[in-house]
């Protein structure tokens, strides 16, 4: 079911479907043992399957103009500040946590010429993603529901859908549940930005983008990335965030606007 009044299972379905063989081919690699930049499983390709499920199910008349809003549509310049550095931030205060609680966290080391690099490559992947989740299926969840409820609903399928590669990555039962938390939290924070410009895919792609590179970069190739104290200072912010803006739009009326009057194509 992918109408205006329904969650697009359509697409949830399609996009785990499109990733089960890259599940597999992930489950190969580690097999044979395949090196892993970053501790990056195979199957972190799986992160153009929402793209490819949204374009396999627009029309194709509108498929190059959900490509444009992911790239080139931004809202007011100044919620550039929290798209960019609100999830580098945070990984700083998780640093300053882990810190102050007497782990042994080493010091930072960015290698500079990569950080323009690692942040096309990031850029890219968050299209991938954020073209499908924010794209297409935000616009197709129930109208009834408030902004914090679809955030709510799109963040724990996104975490789900995430589950394999972690494994996959040699993470540990705990360490996913933590990393759940914090993938929550994300998407409600990126459904908070996207709001707030007006429904810019873009902002989300940008707020995906930072995050990303704040894992990397945790603090050498996030090595000592924690998910524990970044899931819960996302989680915080999340709750400020709705706090502060409320959780029926989370956007000021933006988003509840933009919801009424943008109908989605079937």
């Amino acid at each position: 079911m992918c109408g205006r009044r329904g969650v697009p299972l359509r697409f949830f379905a399609l996009v785990f479907a499109l990733s089960v063989p890259l599940w597999g081919l992930g489950e190969l690699a580690g097999v044979v043992g395949v090196v892993r930049p970053y501790n990056l499983p195979v199957s972190a390709l799986m992160g153009f399957c929402p793209l490819i499920a949204a374009l396999l199910l627009l029309p194709r008349g509108e498929r190059l103009a959900l490509l444009k809003r992911a790239v080139a549509s931004f809202g007011p310049k100044r919620w550039y500040v929290p798209a960019l550095l609100l999830m580098p931030g945070l990984a700083v205060a998780s640093y300053v946590v882990l810190r102050l609680s007497g782990e042994a966290v080493p010091g930072p080391h960015v290698v500079l010429p990569m950080v323009p690099v690692l942040f096309v490559a990031f850029f890219v992947a968050a299209v991938g993603e954020e073209a499908g989740w924010m794209g297409y299926a935000l616009g197709r969840m129930p109208a009834r529901w408030s902004a914090l409820t679809t955030a709510l609903v799109m963040g724990v399928v996104w975490a789900v859908w995430h589950v394999v590669p972690w494994l996959q990555a040699d993470r540990s039962v705990a360490w996913v549940a933590w990393q759940c938390l914090g993938t929550i939290a994300t998407r409600v924070l990126i459904v908070w930005v996207y709001g707030n410009t007006g429904g810019s895919v873009c902002s989300a792609v940008l707020l995906h983008t930072s995050d990303n590179m704040a894992y990397v970069l945790f603090p050498v190739d996030g090595s000592h990335y924690d998910p524990m104290s970044s899931g819960l200072l996302a989680t915080v912010a999340a709750v400020i965030v709705v706090f502060l803006w409320g959780p029926r739009t989370m956007a000021r009326h933006r988003y509840a606007s933009r919801r009424r009057t943008t109908a989605p194509s079937p």
